[in-house]
């Protein structure tokens, strides 16, 4: 599992992001600063998460009319039970919704209402709307969005009543035509949703039942609630509907199969192992025989330095499914962190022979092959590297040993070039350039590596709106 901050800002729907944050106008939608978002950790990135997500999607979005390739599912490391589109085809998933997420069906529950909003194109009319209302109404929304979130809260029955004393007038009016338009939104995603579910022969219990949990939450008190029961107006009118839909579908009662309740879990240890380290042993304790208990506990034994215990851990979960290739992945990077580079490469080639298309592990493969300071990986590497960048073409990471490989070959141009790609990445545009300038001196005038310095130094970066 590797970390990573936010490439881009979140899009511009959010010009009028304390609006939107506060009143939660975004159908599901919290946003945050990219200066936010790193300081809550940013991106997770992990091949077997983000796979398993993509499992959950994939089917969802084709009975949408989505393209599964135009669609992004990214991994938000906030502890917050959360979910939200933003900027086009993007859905944001919460650490905390994963951890959360007492079953499957409830976490595809979420993707299949987000993927709703998508589809039904909301970001979009929502951003109309907002266009279309008066600077003092926008600003008496506003000034309204603490008041009208605890009337949110409080389960009031006209949401912009909640925020009643604050503005009057015209702002009032146009602050109830929003919400009560955001409102439609979200009836209309559920029964989008239902369908979907329907279409993909699953069950929709997953998602009546976390909504109902969301419903309950609505009367609870702010301090008490989960994001995602702010961010979504859950009036029990709306769960009654759903309901009603749900309960419709034949497959209402169809069952997960074990296999992937299994993967469910590991994803749930997995993460408590590496983003709550000091929960492992109580969730998981020693006299849990359970693979999900094994995971955790290997990943908080070598995160603390232990790694002849994360080693054994790790051993019982390979050798019970010794097809799964993200123990073999977690095999290597306990190794590799442990300062073995050597020993990591084994692990990470069998990962990587049973997960051909896991950029990412070839990624820390060649991570692995380039920290050994042998030349002799270095092509070897190279290859990895570009059979990773099909599918991870924006990470810097990637750049990093691009830069190493060519630099253990002698190569200077190209390592400076890679270090002017990894830096632009990183938004470093500075640096980049600098990388860029250097490069170009090295590189043959006109060549294809030479064009892309070249890109580079005449890179102009979006100004702001």
């Amino acid at each position: 599992m590797k970390s990573a901050f936010l490439d881009h800002a979140l899009p511009a729907l959010c010009r009028l992001t304390m609006c939107l944050a506060m009143l939660a106008l975004s159908v599901g939608l919290i946003v945050t600063s990219p200066h936010m978002a790193r300081a809550q950790g940013g991106l997770i990135r992990d091949a077997e998460i983000e796979g398993l997500l993509r499992y959950y999607a994939v089917p969802l979005f084709r009975v949408a009319g989505l393209n599964p390739s135009s669609v992004r599912v990214y991994l938000l490391n906030s502890d917050t039970l959360n979910a939200f589109v933003a900027g086009g085809q993007r859905i944001f998933v919460h650490t905390g919704l994963l951890t959360r997420a007492k079953v499957p069906g409830e976490l595809i529950g979420v993707l299949a209402h987000e993927t709703a909003h998508i589809a039904g194109g909301h970001l979009a009319s929502l951003d109309g709307a907002l266009e279309r209302a008066s600077t003092n109404a926008i600003i008496g929304m506003l000034l309204g969005a603490a008041a009208i979130a605890g009337g949110v809260a409080a389960g009031s029955g006209d949401l912009a009543q909640a925020g009643g004393g604050i503005v009057a007038g015209g702002s009032s009016v146009a602050r109830r035509h929003l919400l009560s338009y955001v409102r439609a939104q979200e009836s209309a995603a559920d029964q989008a949703a239902a369908r979907y579910l329907q279409k993909t022969k699953q069950s929709g219990k997953g998602m009546l039942t976390l909504f109902g949990r969301m419903a309950d939450q609505s009367l609870a008190s702010l301090r008490y609630q989960d994001l995602y029961a702010r961010s979504h107006p859950f009036e029990r009118s709306r769960i009654r509907a759903l309901e009603t839909n749900v309960k419709k579908s034949p497959y209402f009662g169809a069952p997960i199969s074990p296999a992937i309740v299994l993967r469910h879990k590991l994803m749930q240890a997995k993460l408590i192992g590496f983003l709550n380290p000091r929960q492992v042993y109580r969730k998981f304790p020693k006299t849990d025989r359970s693979l999900p208990a094994y995971y955790a506990r290997a990943i908080a034994s070598f995160q603390s330095g232990d790694i002849n215990n994360a080693l054994g851990e790790i051993a019982v979960l390979t050798k019970t499914l010794p097809k799964n290739p993200f123990f073999w992945e977690l095999r290597g990077q306990a190794l590799l962190n442990a300062g073995k580079p050597r020993a990591a490469i084994g692990p990470l080639e069998r990962a990587v022979k049973l997960a051909p298309n896991a950029g990412l592990i070839r990624i820390l493969l060649a991570q692995s092959m380039l920290a050994t300071g042998n030349k002799k990986y270095a092509g070897k590497a190279l290859a990895h590297l570009r059979r990773a960048k099909r599918s991870e073409s924006r990470s810097p990471q990637l750049y990093i040993e691009f830069a190493k490989a060519y630099a253990m070959q002698g190569k200077i141009g190209l390592a400076d070039l890679e270090t002017a790609e990894a830096a632009l990445r990183s938004g470093d545009v500075k640096l980049a350039k600098l990388k860029a300038k250097h490069s170009r001196k090295k590189l043959k005038r006109g060549s294809a590596a030479w064009r892309r310095s070249d890109d580079i130094l005449n890179y102009r970066p979006q100004k702001k709106k």
